[in-house]
């Protein structure tokens, strides 16, 4: 008969002081990212998410999801999330490499036109992943509000003077709390701990920013679309609400692709010729 009795409800309790730690210290940071995701949806542009990684997670909580609704874009590369094959081609060991190239988080960002009112938030747990840090430096300089979800425990032990951390380069920053290595139970016979709690603990922060902004959008008189189940409102009024939200997803997200691809046309169509000029022909 196993004995897990010294460990049982260690990580559920751990993972409770993870939410609790969020909702006494980090009400103040998630209202204000709310407000600006709802300035940025009823201005008709998107917020958009990204993570790397298992943060991955946390991006598509928030949308596409039961209980959620359009005005959420989820940046997610499948090169830096495909975990489930561990080893071999597109295993870990490339994923975790390509989160620490340079450039990287540019060519996402070249592939989408972004509005002035538009905010990113970017997920990294460590902040110190090239790919996230750059992706947060990049949306800022292109004028959109950041907000960063990490664990300033884990960035404060690890960071070296050498290049700044997802923290340092974001607008608002959202403590997750977790500890250094995220891991939060130790087991007794094992050198290190065990059980993850940033899931758990950026899935609060995601919903907790959801919920509050759609309580912001609709005290402006803007009821979004919420993708409901039908075993709560019935077949036909959940299919509604699908189709309304998916619709509306693809019509805020072509605006961004469409609006990249007239800018970069637009752009060659006015930039100088890079051909040599023409050369007298020579004398006879």
């Amino acid at each position: 008969m196993s004995r897990t009795g010294d460990v049982a409800s260690a990580w559920s309790d751990r993972a409770v002081e993870l939410i609790r730690h969020i909702r006494d210290t980090q009400a103040d940071a998630v209202g204000t990212a709310a407000a600006w995701c709802a300035d940025a949806i009823a201005a008709d542009g998107l917020v958009h998410l990204f993570g790397s990684g298992h943060s991955r997670m946390a991006v598509e909580e928030m949308f596409p999801r039961y209980g959620s609704y359009p005005g959420f874009h989820p940046l997610v590369e499948l090169s830096l999330t495909f975990h489930t094959q561990v080893v071999g081609t597109n295993g870990q060991r490339q994923a975790m490499h390509l989160e620490q190239t340079p450039g990287l988080a540019e060519a996402v960002l070249a592939n989408f036109a972004f509005g002035t009112r538009d905010v990113m938030v970017v997920f990294s747990v460590s902040g110190t992943s090239t790919v996230a840090v750059e992706m947060a430096q990049g949306a800022r300089r292109l004028g959109l509000r950041t907000v960063a979800v990490t664990s300033l425990p884990h960035t404060t032990a690890t960071r070296t003077a050498a290049r700044p951390v997802l923290a340092d380069v974001a607008d608002l920053v959202i403590d997750l709390g977790t500890p250094v290595g995220d891991a939060l139970v130790a087991v007794p016979g094992l050198d290190t701990q065990v059980g993850p709690g940033s899931t758990v603990a950026a899935v609060t922060v995601v919903n907790e920013i959801k919920v509050q902004t759609a309580a912001l959008l609709v005290q402006r008189g803007i009821v979004p679309p919420v993708l409901t189940a039908a075993a709560v409102i019935g077949e036909q009024r959940s299919t509604e609400l699908f189709d309304a939200a998916y619709d509306e997803h693809a019509r805020r997200v072509a605006s961004a692709l469409g609006g990249a691809g007239a800018a970069r046309a637009e752009a060659r169509r006015t930039a100088p010729s890079t051909r040599p000029a023409p050369t007298e022909p020579p004398p006879v």
